[in-house]
């Protein structure tokens, strides 16, 4: 059963719900239910398995916590929770159990997030007296259910949280043991942001004959901007840390999230913002619960302003003045893309979604925006002289703002002093550029490359890793800036493909995939760049390797300009 219609003049009264609740929710704010509110809430409480498909920030939380809520026993309360909540991250756990104890108040619901990185001792002395529900990452809920501390016969109801996410993360064999322990008769209840194959296996296993809903995040009439507004820049690698301070001043956001591929990228970043000015905070896999804590509790004070991230690290943040997320690579998949502009536009409000692209990645990009149904705008850098005329026009802001609402009279004795001497004039613009000094406004002399995109011919999805037609490559071209071109002896009469090649030098150097830029492939030799610095490196690294089962000659290419 699919169901994807809406009554938009439905209201929380209409829905089922007990007047504790109604109660909460006008408390808080809440004046009509969401799409997705609207079509989940009176399935659940009907006691129906639901798979939903909704995006992060369209409401699914208070979707499913309502009737987790109204559905518990109205008598005495017992020791054992009726209700489950599965999510992927301890932020998120969080996020839950606080909207789980903000609706249920009234009702005296016990609410219990169980994650690692807390002490046990805690949450084991907790589940002893007793909860309604439980909010918890799998991997600490296996754990209870090992130690015999989360008991399951009581359950009436198990949520799996944003299931993509949490299979990305490698817990599909906890999900599956965790839900072997649970009751057969219980309701499932199942929301995710994408439909991945994996997700319908789960589906098909687990929820008896659901309700599917898919709702979509609202799309802007014709005519209207979008609430994310989505852009990319294409920029040299090499010129990739001073391309995103650009941006960066000339966006001037008021937070922003900007995810690597790496700890050891998200680390590096990191330090070069910091020492170019920004107030820029780490998030990785790397770091321990407490360090996490730290560096968020300084993004919500506003103490930083800027947090650079993995995939998994960010994964449930919910940071409420987040205004920009900032790709510092093309995503490798279009699902993280989804789950990484889902930190913006929610609840209404206006974002940011800005993707730096390599030009061996503007294919990915590509293919991402037909995925999404979104237009994905390429724009140019803006240069030095946009910089300047962005950040003066912040001066005259800032300017403009203490105007309004300052109170100015104690200065006016400096003005009156000075202008006994000079033009009030030449004192206004003397002031404007201490103003605009202390802003922090330094000058950015930084030339960026400008690129310009040639039409698509790569065959195997690499980008500019070209594998040439007819007799061979064009052994003429020189080399991309800050790369050597490699000969290795062994090409398409062996079946080498590009992905071979890449996976060789992965493989045996210090290389990543990344690192290699353009590949060409003739009937009996490749050519592979390689980045300068590391080429003697790569060289040794294949010299008693093998390549598709065979040794191979690697050497400089002996480059002729012609």
């Amino acid at each position: 059963m699919t169901q994807n219609t809406t009554d938009d003049t439905t209201g929380f009264a209409d829905l089922g719900l007990g007047p504790e609740l109604l109660r909460a929710l006008s408390g808080l704010g809440y004046e009509e239910p969401t799409p997705i509110q609207r079509e989940a809430i009176p399935s659940l409480l009907e006691g129906r398995d639901l798979l939903g498909q909704a995006a992060t920030g369209t409401g699914k939380t208070a979707a499913f916590a309502l009737p987790v809520l109204q559905r518990m026993p109205a008598g005495g309360k017992g020791k054992e929770p009726t209700a489950l909540v599965l999510v992927p991250t301890r932020e998120l756990a969080v996020q839950v159990s606080e909207a789980l104890h903000r609706y249920g108040r009234d009702l005296g619901a016990r609410v219990l997030p169980i994650y690692g990185g807390q002490p046990i001792g805690r949450q084991l002395r907790a589940l002893e007296r007793g909860v309604d529900v439980v909010v918890a990452t799998p991997g600490r809920a296996l754990d209870h259910i090992g130690r015999g501390t989360l008991p399951m016969d009581a359950l009436q109801m198990v949520i799996l949280d944003e299931a993509d996410e949490m299979l990305d993360m490698g817990f599909a064999e906890d999900i599956e043991s965790i839900l072997q322990e649970t009751p057969e008769d219980r309701q499932t209840v199942l929301f995710s942001a994408t439909m991945p194959a994996r997700i319908n296996v789960i589906a098909r296993r687990h929820l008896q004959d659901p309700v599917r809903i898919q709702i979509a995040r609202d799309t802007p009439a014709p005519g209207e901007e979008p609430l994310v507004r989505q852009s990319a820049y294409v920029v040299p690698r090499a010129h990739k840390p001073a391309a995103l301070g650009r941006v960066l001043d000339v966006e001037a956001p008021t937070a922003a999230l900007v995810f690597c591929r790496t700890r050891e990228e998200v680390d590096q970043l990191t330090e070069t913002l910091n020492a170019r000015g920004y107030r820029a905070e780490a998030l990785h896999g790397g770091m321990n619960q407490e360090q996490r804590d730290r560096v968020m509790g300084r993004m919500r004070n506003g103490t930083a302003d800027l947090l650079i991230a993995t995939d998994v690290a960010a994964r449930g943040l919910d940071i409420e003045h987040l205004t920009h997320v900032v790709n510092y690579n093309v995503p490798s998949a279009t699902e993280s893309y989804v789950h990484r502009i889902g930190r913006v536009g929610r609840a209404g409000r206006e974002g940011v979604a800005i993707t730096l692209v390599e030009p061996r990645e503007h294919r990915m990009l590509k293919t991402i925006g037909r995925a999404t149904k979104r237009q994905i705008t390429v724009e140019k850098m803006p240069s030095i002289a946009d910089l300047r005329a962005r950040r003066l026009e912040l001066t005259r802001a800032a300017l403009q703002e203490s105007l309004l609402e300052d109170n100015l009279d104690r200065f006016r004795g400096v003005v009156e002093t000075l202008a006994e001497e000079f033009d009030v004039m030449e004192i206004a613009l003397a002031a404007v550029k201490l103003a605009h000094e202390s802003s922090g406004a330094a000058a950015d002399e930084e030339e960026i490359p400008e690129i310009t995109m040639r039409p698509e011919r790569d065959r195997d999805g690499r980008g500019d890793r070209r594998e040439t037609s007819g007799r061979g490559p064009r052994r003429g071209r020189a080399p991309s800036g800050g790369m050597t071109r490699l000969f290795v002896g062994i090409g398409r009469s062996s079946r080498v493909r590009p992905q071979d090649l890449v996976g060789a030098i992965a493989g045996e150097s210090g290389l990543s995939g990344r690192d290699i830029g353009a590949i060409e492939i003739a009937d009996r030799f490749s050519l592979v760049e390689v980045p300068e610095a590391s080429a003697e490196d790569v060289i040794e690294a294949l010299r008693g390797s093998t390549v598709k089962g065979k040794k191979t000659v690697v050497r400089r290419e002996r480059y002729e300009a012609r």
